[in-house]
């Protein structure tokens, strides 16, 4: 007898060795941030559509965002980029689910297309309210 895997059990370890490692390089990452404060000016470097232009992108403040939340501080998180503190709970479960399934062997479905243009609408939308003068004290870094 071997000691090999069975073909459906090896097909599904490889299938699930991809988001694994894409897990442990964004908790590998999270360490970091943890560690390092990008609180500190040029820690990180810049933000270049902010030095060029002095607008807030939709992703300024995400790895203040995510020191503070590896720090547990919801509200400091919050006050970096709102945005991405409701994007992590959502981007966490849709990769659990991934994993679930590709351990299981069952096929993962591809996102609709109306999702892709939702996301993007987000994504701009946020991206405009935030730098509205009236707005930037919710919404700014």
């Amino acid at each position: 007898m071997s000691d090999a895997p069975a073909p459906a059990v090896a097909g599904r370890r490889a299938s699930v060795r991809g988001p694994l490692v894409g897990g442990a390089v964004v908790v590998a990452a999270t360490v970091l941030l943890a560690v390092r404060d990008p609180h500190a000016t040029g820690s990180y470097g810049v933000c270049p559509l902010y030095t060029l232009t002095g607008v807030w992108c939709p992703a300024c403040g995400g790895l203040r965002a995510t020191h503070d939340l590896a720090h547990g501080d919801l509200a400091g998180a919050w006050s970096m980029n709102p945005l991405w503190v409701l994007a992590v709970p959502v981007v966490l479960a849709l990769w659990g689910r991934l994993v679930v399934l590709r351990a299981q062997g069952r096929p993962s479905r591809s996102a609709p297309a109306w999702a892709a243009w939702a996301f993007l609408v987000v994504i701009v939308a946020f991206g405009v309210l935030r730098n509205v003068p009236a707005l930037a004290p919710w919404l700014a870094p």
